[in-house]
């Protein structure tokens, strides 16, 4: 049987060793039937020539303007000739197995729109180190606190989490979809900048008629810090920003009200408690920006912002 051609996107922003780390996973991988694109969003060096000196076939594209999450990602699309767009952060590496595991739900499942593996911390030592997982699915998104929870967050990857499953969301640090739900659904909102752009998505992917699964059975490592650090001022605007321009756009009238009198009564005065009791002022100015934002200059945000999509023909 023909092997699908998997099309494997992921941005690149001032880490380009992470990147090549990442593409020498891909290369090694058991799955070989792909193309890569590397999407460069302005870094201050372009990667190109240190990424194709050591892996010749990837295609690098570069923006002359950082465009985010999504606008980095939506910007390869009209490269890609796969049957599967595999969305990976460029800080990731995959396992053996993972590409044929997740096509193989996409063949057996019907209805199948986007698909997350199971997501672990990097560990350089899985043979001695327990695994530790970051993801293995999410609930949906409460309507009254705009929050939801990620299942089997920190907890040793020791089998509980192993069945593949639907799920509410997929994790944007590695998902695969397949392009005719591309060409229903439209790409990711490029509005959102970073943060909360998978949510969104899923939920249109979902008010589509298809599925949003998670596939525990295979894992991706993901650099991403196990530890909780200081969140800073940008990571504090987008986060609750987007928060809130999520439920606007993902909740009936009557629940967004409900989510707002729970933000004025609850949620701002909690949070900029919070922020004065840690001497946080630059986070207490992001948070209230990010409030402020989505009554000015986004008000009028109810459509969403998606790059045009267009795709290389495939014979």
């Amino acid at each position: 049987m023909k092997q699908a051609l998997v099309s494997i996107v992921t941005v690149n922003f001032n880490s380009t060793e992470e990147t090549l780390e990442l593409l020498e996973s891909i290369f090694e991988n058991s799955y070989q039937n792909t193309e890569v694109i590397v999407v460069d969003n302005a870094s201050q060096q372009d990667p190109t020539a240190a990424i194709n000196d050591f892996f010749p076939s990837v295609n690098v594209l570069r923006s002359e303007e950082n465009l985010g999450f999504a606008g980095g990602n939506n910007l390869a699309l009209p490269h890609c000739h796969g049957d599967f767009i595999f969305f990976v952060n460029n800080d990731a590496e995959l396992t053996d197995g993972v590409i044929e595991s997740m096509l193989q739900l996409f063949e057996t499942v019907p209805d199948l729109g986007i698909l997350s593996p199971k997501l672990c911390y990097f560990n350089a030592i899985p043979d001695l180190v327990p695994d530790v997982i970051q993801y293995a699915g999410t609930t949906r998104v409460h309507p009254l606190t705009g929050r939801n929870k990620t299942l089997g967050e920190r907890q040793t990857d020791d089998g509980s989490f192993n069945q593949p499953g639907p799920t509410a969301y997929c994790h944007g640090a590695a998902m695969m979809v397949h392009r005719s739900v591309l060409e229903t659904v439209g790409t990711m909102s490029e509005d959102y900048f970073l943060y909360y752009e998978e949510l969104d998505w899923c939920e249109r992917i979902k008010k589509a008629g298809y599925k949003v699964f998670v596939d525990n059975r295979v894992r991706v490592y993901h650099k991403e810090s196990i530890s909780v650090g200081r969140m800073g001022a940008a990571k504090t605007f987008y986060l609750n920003r987007n928060r809130i321009l999520f439920m606007r756009r993902n909740r009936k009238t009557a629940q967004v009200l409900v989510f707002f009198l729970f933000l004025f009564l609850v949620t701002i005065p909690w949070n900029s408690l919070l922020f004065l009791a840690k001497g946080e002022f630059d986070n207490l100015k992001a948070f209230i920006r990010a409030v402020r934002w989505n009554f000015a200059e986004g008000k009028n945000m109810t459509q969403h912002n998606t790059r045009p999509l267009t795709f290389t023909a495939v014979y």
